[in-house]
């Protein structure tokens, strides 16, 4: 089983939004009963809440199904949990290990960098724009997915 754990400031927009998105394309590919997929933030700004309609309008858009969601926040204890820790921008790398005591398993990683790029992933929350967000997540997470299956993971 492999465990991967998206993170974001606070759960709502980007890393759910990866979760949706990576759990639609192991379902897909017929990898589900592989895979334990989830997300969770860095801060306490959103507990509690669901995704943010952006990502709800957007993943209805592309028809991939909405997970029943409510934002939670990462604990040390996340870090024993999960294979991949994957966060969407180097503030969230940074509270990541803060949170956890630093990475000495090698397991916390950037969307992006699966590619090569390593960019950050912009938050929707601030610039509004969930489809180039929606671009940056789909793309990090074939990438990722490519990343298993060209190591022999999956």
């Amino acid at each position: 089983m492999i465990r991967v754990l998206f993170i974001c400031h606070g759960n709502i927009c980007r890393s759910p939004m990866a979760q949706f998105v990576f759990q639609d394309m192991v379902n897909k590919r017929g990898l589900a009963e592989q895979f334990t997929i989830d997300s969770k933030a860095t801060s306490t700004e959103e507990l509690g809440n669901t995704p943010h309609r952006g990502t709800v309008r957007k993943m209805n858009e592309m028809g991939i199904p909405v997970i029943p969601h409510r934002a939670s926040q990462i604990t040390r204890r996340d870090y024993a949990g999960y294979d991949y820790i994957i966060g969407m921008d180097t503030w969230n790398i940074r509270n990541m290990n803060r949170i956890f005591g630093g990475d000495p398993e090698s397991k916390i990683y950037k969307l992006l960098a699966f590619g090569g790029d390593g960019r950050d992933i912009a938050d929707p929350w601030y610039t509004g724009n969930f489809d180039e967000t929606y671009e940056d997540v789909s793309e990090g997470c074939e990438d990722f997915l490519r990343y298993l299956e060209e190591n022999n993971i999956i």
